[in-house]
């Protein structure tokens, strides 16, 4: 066990950035501080995303969030793939808090347990009426905005891509996720 989780190290540690960065990194990050995991947990809609390897492809996405007795947060992604409805495709996973606002999420076995499988989940602000989140990453190769319905107007589109702006994303780079009602 400890050879596997010395070479998976050493793999991680040398393989090149995955994905380009959307944000300046230098730019501090402001999270919610205050996020209550108890209102955040249920369906979330993909409003938009930063274009990232795990959802090429993907349409319709969504994301599922429950609080577990253990104290950990179950995560069900679900994507249709190559068009609105196309096949389904779930990935399952596990997050935990790290700090108040600073969620790690892991989809790969073990993730639970070897924090080197998660990655950040940084929710950077929520409307308080729990209707849009604004989700990002420290080295600004993913982020997304969320919602509890397929669409949001306008104005709350401009808010969220706001907050992303202020923690240093370009925004322009944001690509709108196209939805259906699930």
């Amino acid at each position: 066990m400890i050879r596997l989780v010395a070479a998976l190290s050493l793999m991680l540690a040398t393989t090149p950035a995955i994905a380009d960065s959307y944000r300046d990194t230098a730019v501090p990050m402001q999270v919610d501080t205050g996020l209550d995991l108890n209102r955040y947990s249920g369906l979330w809609y993909e409003i938009a995303r930063f274009p990232n390897r795990f959802e090429k492809n993907c349409f319709a996405v969504t994301a599922e969030y429950a609080l577990r007795e253990d104290g950990k947060i179950s995560v069900v992604n679900t994507c249709r793939t190559g068009a609105v409805d196309g096949p389904v495709k779930q990935a399952e996973g596990v997050a935990i808090v790290a700090e108040p606002g600073k969620l790690e999420v892991g989809f790969a076995p073990g993730s639970s347990v070897l924090p080197f499988l998660r990655g950040d989940y940084w929710v950077l602000d929520v409307t308080p009426d729990y209707s849009v989140a604004v989700v990002g990453t420290p080295a600004g190769r993913t982020g997304w905005i969320l919602a509890r319905s397929p669409q949001i107007s306008d104005a709350a589109l401009s808010e969220a891509m706001q907050v992303l702006s202020d923690n240093g994303y370009d925004v322009t780079e944001l690509r709108a996720v196209p939805q259906m009602e699930r």
